[in-house]
Formats: structure tokens, C-alpha cells, sequence
């Protein structure tokens, strides 16, 4: 079942145009990967398929609503299935972890305090951030405080989880960290993610599915299984990405 689908997507600005006529579906539960070189638009993209940039043209269903021409109450009713974690994480450095947590669902549920502060510290554990509950972003790591948001993200039980290059600054144990976190609530919680990241080792190692875009063609130039890909793919553009060749037109 898809539960997010893309129809003939133009992403840009004004007149300028990042990627174009973009086609794709994402299954439930699969780990989706956006990947290709700087300056591609996959993050403007990424911002198209949540709502927080309005496409030049095209459709983004997500559980079958377009949020593309989504107002009011429709547009509330289809950001409750997904949830989005930002490239810095995005937590307010004046809360506590579980008060950030907490927050989405002061806002967007009719749960008492005490359920929401159940469910919060619930988010936590699934992360492993339970004993961390009353730190301040500022007092844990950067991976910790990925963690968190991701924790933060989950709060409404979305279908759907954005992530905005989670592994960005991070060293490679803790990236290795995080995305043992991202298989293990895709595979126990069967919670889908649509993830844009550059990092190959994380890449080959939580990708079900992966649309390579490129700069220059403005669209999707490879897509499928990344470990395939890798040794399958006869692009040069893609043999080069993922092969890391200095001279990769990317």
C-alpha cells in the first residue's frame, strides 16, 4: 500500500526550477531515501512533500490527500499522519527533552496532562532517551538531541516520518547509532520514512528504496534498491555518487 505518492512534481522558486515532472510512489513501512549531489533540490523537494513549500505544480498524496491544495481543517487533518525532523533537530533549547515531546500533543491532542506525559516518556524510551527525560537539548549530544527529535516527531503516532539529513554533523558511531534507531522503529513500528541524506554508509545500510536526482537533467536519474544500484546502475552519474569518484558531475 502506498502511502505517499508523487505525480508530476515541479519543485522551485519563482521562475527557477530545481526538479522537474518528478514521479514516485513510497510504500508503507519502507525506508525511502532522497539522495543525489549539492545543489539537486532534494531538501527543497523534501519540504514540497510536507507541506512547508508550496510546488510550482504537481501533486503529493499523502494517505490520499493532496497537501498540495489542502486548506483549514484538511490540511490539520493530513499533517497528523506524518511528522518531521529537521537537518539541526529543531528542539526548543528552553524545554526539557520530555517538554519538548510533550509539546505536539498539548497543542494537537484533547489527552490529559498525565496521558500526555505518559505517551511522551513513551517516545523517549523507543529511543532510548527515557533516562534523559529533564535534561535540556544543551545538556546531551548531537545525537542525542537527533534522538530526541525524532522522539518528538513520533509524539501524534504519525504513518510517515521526514527526515532532513539526520546524520548531518554527527561522527560515524553516532550516525551508526542513529540509524540503528531509524531500522529499528521502521521494523518494530512499521513506521515509514522519507529520509534525505548524502551518507553513503547510511545509505547501504537503512535504504528499502532510494530517486537519485540530478542538478543538471532537473529529475530523478536512478532509483530502487541502493546496493543494486551501486554495482547494477550503467549511469556514470550514479556509478560515480555512490563509488565516490572525484569527478562525479554531481
Amino acid at each position: 500500500m502506498n502511502v505517499l505518492e508523487v505525480k508530476n512534481l515541479t519543485v522551485g522558486y519563482g521562475t527557477k526550477v530545481l526538479s522537474k515532472n518528478l514521479n514516485f510512489q513510497v510504500k508503507e513501512g519502507e525506508i525511502f531515501v532522497i539522495l543525489g549531489g549539492s545543489g539537486c533540490g532534494k531538501s527543497s523537494l523534501l519540504k514540497n512533500l510536507f507541506g512547508l513549500y508550496q510546488p510550482l505544480s504537481g501533486e503529493v498524496l499523502i494517505d490520499g490527500a493532496d497537501i498540495t491544495k489542502a486548506s483549514g481543517e484538511a490540511l490539520q487533518e493530513i499533517m497528523t499522519h506524518f511528522g518531521v525532523m529537521y537537518q539541526q533537530g529543531a528542539l526548543f533549547g528552553s524545554m526539557s527533552l520530555i517538554d519538548n515531546v510533550m509539546l505536539m500533543m498539548q497543542e494537537y491532542s484533547t489527552l490529559d496532562e498525565q496521558a500526555i506525559r505518559l505517551i511522551a516518556r513513551c517516545k523517549l524510551d523507543l529511543v532510548g532517551l527515557l533516562p534523559y527525560e529533564h535534561f535540556m537539548p544543551s545538556e546531551i549530544s548531537g545525537g542525542m538531541q537527533k534522538r530526541a527529535a525524532i522522539a518528538r516527531a513520533m509524539a501524534l503516532d504519525p504513518k510517515i516520518l521526514f527526515l532532513d539529513e539526520p546524520s548531518a554533523g554527527l561522527d560515524p558511531v553516532t550516525s551508526a547509532e542513529l540509524d540503528q534507531t531509524i531500522l529499528d522503529l521502521s521494523r518494530n513500528l512499521g513506521i515509514t520514512f522519507v529520509i534525505v541524506t548524502h551518507e553513503l554508509a547510511s545509505i547501504e545500510t537503512i535504504a528499502d528504496h532510494i530517486i537519485m536526482l540530478d542538478k543538471e537533467s532537473q529529475g530523478i536519474i536512478a532509483r530502487g534498491d541502493p546496493r543494486q544500484l551501486k554495482i547494477e546502475s550503467t549511469d556514470p552519474r550514479v556509478r560515480k555518487f555512490f563509488n565516490r569518484e572525484m569527478d562525479a558531475k554531481l
